[in-house]
């Protein structure tokens, strides 16, 4: 299957194009429902009924292409060091890896082959319902409730975090340990806040890791952990175009998405989050 099928010509959906699409079709560590190992493939299946224009302009003209999916049936660490490889590689081509999931493990993935790619850290900028902040969840040291910790502790990644109404001690202590910059969605959906400001001396390079839960349960129940209180669909996007404001997005990720049987509005929900933040992307790219 193919991102955006319908809409794209042949040169647009060519191995050139500045976006790649790297499904990543992962359920090994999930802790509630199921399901996320589906969320990629139902994701771009329901892409195919988007419309290219997006906020007055196509972004998919700068050119979408979708590679294969990651093999998730191999042992977690392989899977990981595969994403790793891949969105490494593009990196390293001048293009922009979309990582579709999947649980929100792959991150550890997607972000450490980028950073390889660049020589550096990046900052992260994670939409979220969890802080996923905890050294290891359940026996998994890489699970999804841990891969911000281990970004954040062993990668020495930058993480600024929005939206999350889930946490627990270990997580708020290591937010204090690290420096991590939060806004959670208390604050943020009852202020109705919309602008936020990263600090100037955050990473220019910005990875966005949106997990779907981050919006409100009422907006995506189609997850594995809903937590109500959450983000609205627009204050979302908001925020992520507020923290790439004068820096460049060099990668990005939309976790999380396990599909529900006839509801196909939930699928379409997170093909369209996926194409607007590669318009945000782009949006910045021309700035």
């Amino acid at each position: 299957m193919i991102f955006l099928n319908s809409e794209l010509t042949t040169a647009e959906r060519g191995p050139d194009a500045r976006y790649q699409i790297v499904p990543m079709p992962l359920e090994k560590t999930v802790s509630y429902g199921s399901g996320t190992a589906s969320g990629p493939a139902a994701l771009i299946a329901a892409s195919d009924q988007l419309e290219r224009l997006w906020r007055g302009f196509e972004p998919c003209a700068a050119g979408i292409h979708t590679t294969p999916p990651i093999d998730c049936t191999a042992p977690l660490d392989q899977a990981l060091a595969a994403l790793a490889a891949r969105t490494e590689a593009v990196a390293r081509a001048g293009q922009i890896p979309v990582t579709l999931g999947g649980e929100h493990s792959l991150t550890w993935g997607a972000v450490t082959g980028v950073q390889q790619a660049l020589g550096r850290p990046v900052g992260i900028v994670q939409i979220d319902a969890h802080a996923d902040l905890r050294r290891a969840y359940q026996g998994f040291r890489h699970s999804h409730a841990s891969v911000m910790q281990l970004l954040v502790e062993e990668e020495g990644t930058h993480l600024a975090q929005y939206g999350v109404r889930a946490l627990c001690q270990e997580e708020a202590d290591c937010r204090a340990r690290n420096n991590v910059i939060f806004i959670d969605a208390e604050e943020l959906v009852t202020g109705n806040i919309h602008d936020i400001t990263l600090p100037d001396d955050f990473p220019r390079d910005i990875y966005v890791s949106f997990d779907v839960d981050g919006l409100d349960a009422a907006i995506m129940p189609a997850t594995g952990t809903p937590v109500p209180g959450g983000l609205g669909y627009y204050q979302a996007l908001a925020l992520v175009r507020a923290a790439l404001k004068g820096r460049r997005c060099v990668g990005l990720d939309v976790v999380e998405l396990a599909p529900i049987d006839g509801w196909e509005v939930w699928d379409f929900t997170a093909a369209q989050l996926t194409y607007a933040l590669i318009g945000i992307a782009e949006e910045t790219a021309r700035a």
